[in-house]
């Protein structure tokens, strides 16, 4: 229980430094600088193709991306969770068998 709350602590001070570090800093994406710099290397760059969809706002642009990201830890937590279970559901198992025998 220690440790869990120790790596949390951990993962909170790491989120939350760099805004302390980097007042007024612009935190963009890794998207809007590969666009630059492609821009800088190739200008005459043409992409592939385009997006199906494109969201009517950064706001829904966010909230899509946040949705993703709970949907994936959600599956992961989920996952893992199922594993811990099937396995300890196992040893209780050969536990079982092996008291069984003695």
């Amino acid at each position: 229980m220690k440790k869990n709350l120790l790596l949390l602590a951990i993962v909170i001070t790491l989120a939350i430094v760099p805004l302390f570090i980097q007042k007024g800093a612009e935190f963009g994406g890794a998207d809007g600088q590969a666009e630059e710099a492609i821009g800088e290397i190739a200008p005459d760059y043409q992409p592939w193709f385009h997006a199906l969809w494109e969201p009517p706002s950064g706001e829904i642009e966010s909230l899509l991306f946040a949705l993703q990201a709970a949907l994936g830890a959600g599956f992961i937590g989920y996952f893992i969770g199922f594993m811990r279970g099937k396995n300890k559901q196992s040893e209780e198992k050969d536990n079982k068998v092996s008291h069984a025998a003695d």
